[in-house]
Order: structure tokens, then C-alpha cells, then sequence
């Protein structure tokens, strides 16, 4: 099966840059998307190891915190009857009476493709399956402190992959000589991880060894601006020190 490429005979679950679910009438997945409780579940089982069964009682007692656990439970076993009336029987897998798991056989998803480019050393279609805002983008549960929690979570470990798959690109197109390419794939490393000082010099040196010394001032200044107005910090001295030595032309690569 191939997980990267978006399937033309069966759902698609996007939670990159947004939510969305496609290859199934509109109407029905607005009225899925519509219940959040029902966005959370999905998300929290496609976003679990694959092929990784799930505790019920984990699952209902982060969404729905404040009730015992018999409500609960009864709350979840609803939520997982609607997905599977619009989704398919079979797109929840049931382990029991106790654990659920997400079918990625059944539904294909943006986040198991990404990690699935990853692993297999595809990283220009793991750059492009990312989507700069991220992971959910400004979804939240009410009072649901310990999902939120946990998406919090997940949003860091996906833009570190797909950082790292970008540098590792940047790197790539670098030694095969495409210059340009690599240059571009640099600045969009940084866009990804803005306040990753790490990640900037990294970038930094690469244009400068790529002769784009003006790309790399234009970078740093950009970066500056932003974390003054964003975080009302100063860059630090050793990122001070890299960009001086640019502009000197004294900087080692």
C-alpha cells in the first residue's frame, strides 16, 4: 500500500494546516468535522503509533474530564458509533471492550503519510505534506486540559520531523550542487522553526557558503525583528557573533 499519495477510493483525513475530510459528501463531513468531540477522537487515534490499540478509558477520560467514567464511556461509545456511521464500520478498529484503534487502511491521513515520507527517506514529499500552521491549527477542546495537553505535544514532535526533513533536504540539494534549491530549502527551514537559534546559524552558514551573504543579512534581520516583537528577546551572542563574521566575510563553513 502506498501511504504517501492521497487516495482516490477512500476518506482522507487532513489535520495539517487545518482540518478537513475529503472523498466522502461534503455534507457528511461538515457534520462530522462539526462535533469537536468527535475531531478529537479521530486525532488522538490517527496520531497514536500505527497500528497501536487504545485504552477506552484513557480516550474518555480525556475528552470528557469531568464525568465519572461509566458516562464517560457511554459518551465515547456514541462519538465512535457516529464515526463509523459516516466513516465506515471498519474505520475504527475494536480490540474488545476496551481498546479502539485508528484504521489506516480504511482512511488514509496527512500526519501517517508525513512520518511515513520520513521514514523512508522521502523528504521532499514530507516538506510538502507539512503546512506552516501546523498541526490542528487553533483547535481546542473546552476543559479538556489533558488533551490540549497532548496536542500540544504532538504539534512539537510534528514540526521537529518536519524541520528535520527539510534541513535534511536542504543538505541533500547542497551536495548534488543545486544551489538555488538548496538556498530556498534553507529559508524555509527557518520559516518552519523562526525561534530555533540552532536551526537559524545552521541556515546562515549554508547561505553564505552558497554565496547568498545577502540572503543570509536579510534572514538574520527578519529574524531579529520578529523575536523582539514576538518574544521581546535579543538573539544570542553566538548567533551575534556568526552574523558578524558574515558581514566581515570571516565566517568558517
Amino acid at each position: 500500500m502506498n501511504y504517501l499519495a492521497v487516495p482516490s477510493d477512500k476518506p482522507a483525513l487532513y489535520l495539517l494546516g487545518g482540518i478537513a475530510l475529503k472523498g466522502l459528501p461534503k455534507a457528511d463531513a461538515d457534520a462530522l468535522l462539526s462535533q469537536s468531540k468527535v475531531v478529537g477522537l479521530l486525532a488522538y487515534l490517527a496520531l497514536s503509533p500505527r497500528d497501536a490499540f487504545q485504552r477506552r478509558d484513557r480516550i474518555a477520560g480525556l475528552l470528557w474530564p469531568e464525568l465519572d467514567q461509566a458516562h464517560a464511556r457511554a459518551a465515547l461509545r456514541k462519538i465512535v458509533h457516529i464515526a463509523r456511521t459516516t466513516l465506515g464500520e471498519s474505520a475504527i478498529l475494536g480490540r474488545g471492550d476496551e481498546e479502539v484503534a485508528f484504521n489506516h487502511e480504511v482512511i488514509w491521513c496527512d500526519t501517517a503519510a508525513l512520518l511515513a515520507a520520513v521514514d523512508r527517506g522521502h523528504l521532499g514529499r514530507a516538506v510538502e505534506l507539512y503546512a506552516d500552521e501546523g498541526l490542528m491549527p487553533g483547535f481546542y477542546l473546552t476543559d479538556c486540559h489533558d488533551f490540549d495537553a497532548w496536542l500540544s505535544d504532538k504539534r512539537a514532535a510534528m514540526l521537529e520531523s518536519a524541520v528535520a526533513a527539510s534541513w535534511a533536504l536542504a543538505q541533500h540539494l547542497e551536495a548534488n550542487s543545486h544551489r538555488t534549491e538548496a538556498t530556498k530549502q534553507a529559508r524555509h527551514t527557518v520559516r518552519l522553526a523562526w525561534s530555533n537559534e540552532r536551526v537559524l546559524r545552521r541556515s546562515l552558514t549554508m547561505l553564505n557558503r552558497l554565496g547568498d551573504k545577502v540572503g543570509a543579512l536579510r534572514q538574520y534581520e527578519v529574524f531579529m525583528r520578529r523575536l523582539r516583537r514576538e518574544l521581546e528577546a535579543e538573539p544570542s551572542r553566538e548567533t551575534v557573533e556568526l552574523i558578524e563574521a558574515i558581514r566581515n566575510g570571516t565566517a568558517q563553513g
